[in-house]
């Protein structure tokens, strides 16, 4: 028996990286799961080589609340029931505040915020029903700043609070909130970063593990927080980052430890 068969799990932003990782996880655990995104035939690739009867492919904007009420109203006309909500579907817009136009800060705070608060709003009655689990994709730009990249530290700045916010509001009634917070991970999203391979040493060398997380990677943390195994874990915005929020911020001297009379980790014996 699969850990989540007969579970109605809704994953928006399916169509790639964490969120079709995360779609793929759930359905081989044996939930019904619904897939959302604004590219369908990118869905329909997701979800291929999975039993139909387990799929919804829902495709549609998520800043628009009126069809997230739509897509939860299908799911329970579909299934029944509604057991984990995963809101991962997000933008991204870099530059300095100057440079980034009113429309583009409407537009990440709906795509990123909005679509969280009123997809958990739409979703709720039967979340409370269900006794079940909200995750949200947070990020480590939600827990701290980065050069340039304001309406995004405060999108996900605000996923991050929203999570704990509604672990203390929801948590008497059994509904779980929880967020994954991931650093760099491998996904259309990082492929300009991918292509700047100065740049992308600069990103790998903060990680204590070395690289970046492959989408599979969060997926499989988001499966934990739903699943009967983190019944107690509520509030949480866990990192999934390879240790990268482990730091203080201070750079890594470990080349220079020999200048002030240290061993390196590599000269030690344990």
């Amino acid at each position: 028996m699969s850990r989540f068969d007969g579970k109605v799990v809704i994953v928006t932003g399916a169509a790639s990286g964490i969120g079709a990782a995360t779609a793929k996880r759930f359905l081989d655990d044996g939930a019904f799961v619904v897939l959302n995104d604004i590219r369908r035939d990118k869905l329909v690739e997701t979800s291929s080589g999975f039993d139909p009867g387990r799929v919804l492919i829902h495709s549609g904007d998520v800043s628009d609340r009126t069809y997230l009420q739509a897509m939860v109203d299908e799911t329970v006309s579909r299934f029944d029931r509604i057991d984990v909500l995963v809101n991962n579907a997000g933008i991204e817009i870099i530059g300095p505040i100057l440079g980034t136009s009113i429309e583009s800060w409407h537009k990440i705070m709906q795509t990123n915020v909005d679509s969280v608060y009123f997809a958990i709003r739409s979703a709720l009655p039967h979340l409370l029903k269900s006794k079940g689990s909200i995750i949200n994709v947070s990020s480590t730009c939600g827990l701290g700043g980065d050069w340039y990249n304001s309406a995004y530290n405060a999108s996900k700045g605000a996923v991050s609070n929203l999570t704990r916010a509604l672990a203390l509001e929801l948590g008497i009634s059994g509904v779980r909130v929880n967020a994954v917070a991931p650093g760099t991970t491998f996904t259309e999203m990082t492929k300009p970063i991918e292509q700047h391979a100065a740049l992308m040493t600069k990103f790998l060398e903060r990680i204590p593990l070395g690289r970046g997380a492959i989408p599979e990677e969060v997926a499989s943390v988001i499966a934990f927080l739903a699943s009967e195994d983190a019944t107690f874990v509520n509030g949480v915005n866990l990192p999934v980052d390879g240790g990268l929020t482990a730091s203080n911020g201070q750079p890594n001297a470990t080349a220079f430890l020999a200048d002030f009379g240290f061993a390196s980790q590599s000269e030690q014996r344990l």
